[in-house]
């Protein structure tokens, strides 16, 4: 299967996370999470444009550090217009990022950007209760 997220081609890392054995990869938590994205896990300034179609629009934050936890590695951000950073995953030489569909043909520059830590994006209470949000519907359905 092909795939339209950033590095899908070589994101082939298990998970370190052994409560989470049953994603074999960045790709199939990219599968588990299209069930599981919806309005109410994009970002408020975006839900608006929020739709079945962009599924990954506003999601990147609370989807990276959700990665983090399962995969470990770091997560990094790319400074966008108006000051948000759009993050994405860092693990050793393996770069992926799985809401990067929702730029469509935009080329994303994934070099020299600064790292992102979940206590600085948590801080907006909203971000964190989107990201425990989409983890315990991921933790609903590896049951």
């Amino acid at each position: 299967m092909e795939y339209k997220f950033y590095g899908w081609e070589g994101a082939t890392l298990p998970p370190v996370d052994s409560k989470y054995e049953k994603i074999k990869s960045p790709q199939m938590l990219y599968d588990f999470l299209s069930d599981i994205w919806c309005s109410y896990t994009c970002a408020p300034r975006l839900r608006d444009e929020w739709s079945e179609d962009n599924k990954t629009l506003g999601q990147c934050s609370i989807t990276a550090f959700l990665a983090q936890d399962i995969f470990g590695g770091k997560v990094y951000g790319i400074l966008r217009p108006g000051g948000n950073y759009h993050c994405y995953n860092v693990i050793g030489d393996v770069i992926f990022d799985l809401t990067s569909e929702q730029f469509g043909d935009e080329k994303l520059d994934y070099s020299d950007n600064p790292e992102q830590f979940r206590e600085v994006h948590f801080e907006k209470t909203e971000k964190k209760e989107r990201y425990e949000y989409l983890k315990e519907k991921l933790n609903e359905r590896l049951k």
